[in-house]
């Protein structure tokens, strides 16, 4: 038995192993249930009453030395995993560099929070839309030009399924499924069949607003639209309203705000006129408000809506729309700072 034991002392002396999945079977050939000491522990009840004082210490030592060469197998495993021989340390803590918000998006919450103030809250609709939401529901006639396949994205085999021209499909439907007062903005995609420039594309962004409840006035859309620009632009921000014609408001306008590069004086970026167009608005027509089940007779309500790349490119500077879809890593590193 000693004899037994003495050898296997020499064997787990002289155990190595280059990886913890080595270490844990040895662990087991040795040290669990059916390992080899726990064997010979097994064996001890057969040995003679005159030896088990010395076999019983030498299989304590023996446990003992097993026990501990594993664990500093594993400890000297640990060390060692712990320092990566292709690590640099003279690295930066932060070695890669953080991403930046999109302009679209910094100029997108933006609106939102100004609009949020004035409590609205943000609505959201499908892009793949239907032509009652996007078209009928707003007042669209049969041959409005804006149905023309020049202009829209109509789904094969299906004329009545479209890519969505405007986020006015979301106030439709909110209208249609609740009863005023309603104070929403509809943040969005669209999409048009437009040739793709440096001053269109296909793609781009919308926000709309729409505030339907009783007394609703001409005069709350122009304090509406006034917080807003002065708010985005600048507390000396002028704007203007334009007569114009939009199918779903009665009367309608384009709002201008004044220049502020020029300070209203004139000069190229505004075409010497000392204005900017930015949006359209208008109050909503009665026949959208009856199509969508609100009873225009008791409740009133006006809209507007604007496109972000328009607002990003007044704010900075943007020149070339293609620049937004491009995902070049240059561009989007120039708004880091404004965050």
């Amino acid at each position: 038995m000693l004899d037994k034991i003495n050898a296997l002392r020499q064997e787990i002396d002289a155990l190595k192993a280059s990886s913890a999945a080595e270490v844990e079977e040895l662990r087991i050939k040795y040290l669990s249930k059916k390992g080899e000491v726990s064997l010979l522990f097994n064996d001890f009840r057969n040995v003679a009453a005159e030896q088990k004082r010395v076999i019983g210490q030498a299989l304590n030592e023996l446990k003992n030395q097993a026990t501990e060469k594993i664990n500093a197998l594993r400890d000297s495993l640990s060390s060692t995993d712990s320092i990566d021989s292709d690590l640099d340390l003279t690295r930066t803590e932060s070695p890669i560099a953080l991403g930046s918000r999109h302009p679209l998006s910094l100029v997108r919450e933006e609106i939102i929070d100004i609009f949020r103030r004035l409590g609205f809250t943000v609505a959201e609709g499908p892009e793949v839309e239907d032509d009652w939401h996007v078209f009928s529901s707003l007042n669209f006639a049969a041959d409005h030009p804006a149905r023309d396949m020049q202009d829209t994205f109509f789904i094969q085999r299906n004329p009545d399924v479209l890519l969505r021209t405007h986020t006015s499909s979301v106030q439709s439907r909110v209208m249609e499924h609740t009863q005023p007062p309603i104070r929403i903005i509809c943040p969005g995609r669209v999409y048009r069949n437009e040739a793709i420039s440096a001053r269109a594309h296909c793609f781009f962004h919308q926000v709309e607003a729409l505030y339907v409840d009783e007394n609703v006035s001409f005069a709350d859309l122009r304090q509406t639209l006034l917080y807003f620009a002065q708010e985005m632009f600048g507390p000396d921000t002028k704007i203007r309203l334009r007569p114009s014609y939009f199918p779903f408001t009665e009367p309608s306008a384009e709002m201008d705000i004044s220049c502020d590069l020029c300070g209203g004086k004139g000069c190229s970026f505004c075409k010497h006129t000392g204005w900017v167009e930015i949006l359209g608005c208008g109050m909503v027509d009665p026949n959208v408000l009856e199509s969508c089940g609100i009873d225009s007779k008791k409740y009133k309500g006006f809209a507007l809506g604007m496109g972000i790349e328009r607002i990003t490119n007044l704010k900075y500077r943007v020149k070339d729309l293609r620049m937004f879809s491009e995902n070049d890593v240059r561009f989007l590193e120039e708004f880091q700072s404004a965050h």
